[in-house]
């Protein structure tokens, strides 16, 4: 083969994902914003500027997009737990871990919105796609058991089911993502004036208020942060097409 063969092969393979890429953003942002039943194909072809044809040459189907989008939130949450757990302070009780774990993990829920937005807009599907979303779970529930059960183990008096914690943080991520309006409206009810930013950080603080309680938290652990960000790791969620689901 010659090198000017080898190289428009390069060049093919890196258009090709690159426009799958594309396709996968411009969907992600139409069914976060209009809901998944309501985005058709050829919404997503003529928002991205390519042809109807090529999208369903990189995917097949709608469906197949979600899918593929939904991979890749499984991968985006798992480079993040793995980065909450690298950052973790060593040598500190199970307890401290678990919380900060879990603070960590819900703060980045709540503050990069289209994960639950899509999660939450699946549920009211009848494709199956929510089930597509749980029945890929399992690596990403790894090191949140790894850490109920160190906790368990260190206190047998004050147990938990780490899978109520889990939908403790669905709950609360849920309305600050889905149900915006009516969080900002609590704090500005009579003489309140609460900016939305401000709105989330008391919202935030009435889930920390939980976890304080439910792991027995010392002062000296609890999280105050004045902003969001100050919680938040940098780890970038690549939208990358796996080839099954061509």
């Amino acid at each position: 083969m010659k090198m000017t063969e080898k190289k428009q092969g390069r060049r093919s393979a890196k258009d090709a994902e690159e426009t799958r890429f594309l396709i996968m953003s411009v969907a992600a942002d139409m069914f976060c914003d209009c809901g998944y039943d309501r985005v058709s194909l050829r919404n997503i072809s003529e928002k991205a500027g390519v042809s109807h044809s090529l999208i369903r040459h990189h995917f097949g189907s709608k469906e197949k997009i979600w899918h593929a989008i939904s991979d890749c939130l499984h991968d985006y949450f798992q480079s993040y737990i793995s980065k909450i757990m690298e950052e973790l302070p060593k040598d500190i009780a199970p307890n401290i871990s678990i919380y900060l774990f879990s603070m960590r993990l819900f703060t980045n829920m709540i503050h990069s919105r289209r994960p639950m937005q899509l999660i939450s807009d699946s549920v009211r599907q009848e494709d199956n796609l929510v089930d597509y979303f749980i029945d890929n779970v399992g690596d990403v529930e790894k090191e949140i058991n790894g850490l109920a059960k160190q906790y368990n183990d260190a206190n047998p008096e004050n147990l938990i089911n780490i899978y109520e914690v889990k939908w403790q943080m669905i709950i609360y991520a849920n309305a600050a993502v889905c149900l915006t309006p009516f969080m900002e409206s609590t704090w500005n009810e009579g003489d309140m004036v609460t900016s939305p930013e401000e709105s989330l950080i008391k919202h935030w603080q009435l889930f920390n208020s939980q976890m304080v309680s439910k792991f027995r938290i010392e002062e000296q652990w609890v999280l105050n942060p004045t902003s969001l960000e100050e919680l938040i790791y940098e780890v970038p969620c690549v939208w990358k097409c796996n080839q099954e689901h061509n």
